[in-house]
């Protein structure tokens, strides 16, 4: 027998040793799938990881100061580069690990790759319980990373170091899988992390995993076009796979020859320029009257890359034609069924190239492509209104987004997440490309914005980010503006001061309960009072300025509009990053536009104003439909 090759590694530095070699390549560009990782050290990864990192310094380490925010930057780097890279992100065991779950949650919701390696317990045990374990008097084959399992796409625990040959080629699998991928956990327990295994050379080769670009049953696609040709209104709902899939061109070139209009979800908006004069907007709950009054009636619904989420699809309430038909395009059979829709199962761009074909020389008819420019071009003058709000004494939302969009280099990207803010920029925010509006809205995690714009920036250097904040999410988790600084990694931070949760506040409110418990301010008579409480509330008055200005950020306070117009154009010119903070009329919103959200309202209740409430949502409850007309 012919004797292999070994080398002697830690698990830890066989670990780093086979992710600086994989690859991955779509369309013949190949592209180095890991970026480096950001981490924590601790007592449960020090010695082994963080080991390895330091004698490997050419697989790049950065320094999180919060191993949430650290996944969530990772998370925010693969969205940008449209899943074909990543990072790692690291922790010690226990709370370390526990912070990463929530990033994890972000990651395969909104099917985007990140690997994470926590720190685990001693597998051989007999120094248990060390510090920060979990004991279960029931199994010690349990630790805090089991809580990974539901929100991980792959998991597993690394009992030995030579189990690393069979779990790294499935975690890059699932990592690559454009229908699979999502948070990868490998839980690395501390003493083997350190241990020492001879590993074939061959492991450590140069491996490109190769994306592929399926194409969808050639019978589907024949039923497809019947339908389509028969149809009368059709509507495309633009989802974030188009996106993903790199189909941004291909859907214009779509729409151009058939003339169906769009309407864009939250991952998908960006999809069309915001001008293209069948770009309806977003779509559902946080849509636009262009948009949901074409979806209102459609017959025909073509969903690319989406997974129809409620806000989507308006609590299923949003399509209400009674024959109204579902076509489905996604790299995922799970999501392509949905609604009883014709599956298209395949790669967004090859599969709208086939349908572009297939239909060569079928349009909409001229009223109905006439009535969907309209409807685009009455949405943007509503939004030319909002803009132009000038509210007093404290600028309305609408129009400090506005001032951020018409101020901003037309090649940047704004990133946002929780809050008020996602529904008014679905609405308002004006798209100039793919990547000009960086939403994570699958799990819309308050904190994420911050990082997220790190991870954007990290991403596209030559582009400025924008991160647009509530004092919510701030307060929430700010800490990595720190890592912005350390890293040369300019962010422009628009930070909204709206004295309290303005998101959850609004909804309080529209379900009879006055904001209770929304508002930052003092107790009154031993309650925290509501947005209806009247005079005599004592706000809690946070001075966000002092305390950016603490982490190292330039800082630019701002009262009105004018303000917040003179300080985005002196960010620009800043050398680092910089938080412009703005007070906002936390009453004035953006209308909702001919649309609603599912929100159950307490059947019983002693306040009137939650029977009121009660009785709304009972009439557009009646108006929720199951989707049962197979469109196969």
């Amino acid at each position: 027998m012919t004797e292999r090759a070994t080398r002697r590694l830690t698990m830890a530095q066989a670990l780093l040793t086979f992710l600086k070699q994989q690859h991955v390549e779509r369309d013949g560009v190949e592209t180095p799938f890991f970026a480096g990782c950001f981490g924590i050290f601790g007592h449960g990864n020090i010695a082994g990881l963080g080991q390895a990192l330091q004698q490997m310094p050419d697989f790049r380490y950065y320094q999180a100061r919060n191993e949430q925010a650290g996944v969530h930057t990772a998370v925010a780097y693969a969205k940008v580069k449209n899943r074909l890279q990543t990072m790692a992100c690291i922790s010690s065991i226990g709370p370390g690990a526990t912070n990463m779950i929530t990033g994890a949650a972000v990651a395969t919701i909104n099917r985007l790759p990140v690997l994470i390696l926590p720190g685990d317990i001693f597998a051989r045990r007999n120094v248990a319980p060390v510090l920060q374990q979990l004991e279960a008097e029931h199994s010690q084959d349990i630790s805090v990373n089991d809580c990974f399992k539901p929100v991980s796409r792959y998991w597993d625990r690394l009992n030995r170091p030579d189990q690393l040959l069979t779990a790294l080629p499935e975690a890059m699998r699932v990592l690559t899988s454009p229908a699979e991928t999502g948070a990868v956990t490998l839980a690395l327990p501390q003493d083997v992390q350190a241990e020492a295994f001879d590993y074939p050379e061959a492991f450590f080769r140069r491996r490109v995993w190769r994306i592929p670009r399926n194409r969808p049953d050639q019978a589907a696609l024949g039923r497809a076009v019947e339908l389509i040709r028969a149809s009368r209104r059709p509507l495309i709902v633009a989802g974030g796979g188009v996106i993903y899939s790199g189909a941004t061109e291909v859907l214009r070139q779509f729409v151009d020859r058939t003339g169906i209009p769009v309407g864009e979800t939250m991952a998908g908006k960006g999809s069309l320029r915001y001008d293209h004069s069948l770009n309806l907007g977003a779509i559902g709950v946080t849509g636009t009257l262009a948009a949901n009054r074409i979806a209102r009636d459609a017959d025909l619904v073509i969903g690319i890359g989406t997974r129809y989420s409620d806000f989507t699809t308006a609590s299923k309430t949003g399509f209400q034609n009674p024959d109204v038909r579902f076509i489905n395009i996604n790299v995922t059979g799970f999501d392509a069924g949905k609604h009883f829709g014709l599956s298209l199962v395949g790669d967004a761009r090859v599969t709208l190239e086939e349908l572009s074909g297939l239909l060569e020389g079928w349009q909409v008819q001229p009223d109905y492509r006439l009535e969907s420019c309209g409807l685009h071009d009455q949405w943007e003058a509503e939004v030319d209104r909002i803009y132009a709000i000038r509210n007093e004494p404290l600028p309305s939302q609408g129009e400090i987004l506005g001032a951020v969009n018409e101020l901003s280099s037309p090649d940047a990207i704004m990133v946002n997440a929780a809050g008020s803010t996602p529904g008014d920029l679905h609405k308002l925010w004006r798209t100039r490309h793919s990547k000009n509006y960086h939403m994570e809205y699958g799990y819309s995690c308050m904190g994420y914005e911050i990082a997220g714009g790190l991870g954007a920036k990290m991403a596209a250097p030559e582009r400025d980010v924008y991160v647009i904040v509530g004092d919510g999410s701030y307060l929430m988790l700010s800490s990595d503006l720190v890592t912005s600084i350390q890293e040369g990694q300019k962010l422009i931070v628009v930070l909204i001061d709206n004295g309290g949760f303005k998101s959850i506040g609004g909804l309080s409110r529209s379900l009879g309960q006055g904001g209770f418990g929304t508002r930052y301010a003092y107790r009154k008579n031993g309650v925290l009072p509501g947005d209806t409480d009247g005079n005599g509330v004592e706000p809690v008055v946070v001075d966000f300025a002092a305390n950016a200005r603490s982490l190292g950020a330039e800082v630019i306070p701002c009262v009105t509009y004018n303000d917040l117009a003179a300080a985005l154009e002196k960010a620009r010119e800043t050398d680092r990053t910089t938080v412009i903070t703005i007070f906002s009329d936390r009453y004035v919103g953006v209308p909702g536009y001919e649309s609603w959200w599912d929100v159950q309202v307490a059947e019983v209740s002693e306040m009137p104003s939650v029977r009121e409430a009660r009785k709304a949502w009972e009439e557009m409850r009646a108006k929720e439909r199951y989707f049962l007309e197979s469109g196969d």
